[in-house]
């Protein structure tokens, strides 16, 4: 029989700190009507301009048919729109509008305040070390949590 994994092991480590992570920012970005997967691509989609749907899939590395709820659900509520590309007919351009940037403020705001909380203690250098190396952790679109946050 195998041991119980330590609890400061690494994967425990990180999973526990998520958990906490994503309570304080789910409950900071309800306040704006949105939740993760709503406010991460709203706020990626303000940074990249308007885009195609296909590069936004790349850039938020995320199944097709979750961006495609996402962006339902953006544009019913006149955060984002799509429309085809006059260049090529078969491509959807996406494009924030003014209440998603607006929203956009409101989120990043949120963000920071639950980053400033949860990293006090931390310097700039540690904080730019951390967010590399977490960076660089191998995830993608398959993994169980991203398809369902």
């Amino acid at each position: 029989m195998n041991p119980a994994p330590a609890p400061d092991q690494l994967g425990f480590l990180l999973a526990r700190h998520g958990r906490t992570m994503n309570a304080a920012l789910r409950q900071a970005l309800g306040a704006a009507g949105l939740n993760p997967r709503h406010a991460s691509t709203l706020v990626r989609l303000h940074h990249a301009g308007a885009t195609s749907q296909q590069d936004l899939l790349d850039i938020l590395s995320i199944d097709a048919s979750a961006l495609v709820a996402i962006l339902n659900d953006l544009e019913r509520d006149g955060l984002a729109e799509r429309r085809r590309d006059p260049a090529d007919r078969r491509r959807h351009i996406v494009e924030i509008t003014t209440a998603g940037r607006t929203a956009v403020e409101a989120v990043e705001g949120s963000i920071a305040a639950v980053e400033r909380e949860a990293f006090a203690g931390f310097s700039p250098d540690e904080l730019g070390a951390l967010h590399a190396l977490l960076s660089r952790i191998h995830t993608g679109p398959q993994d169980l949590d991203c398809a369902t946050d």
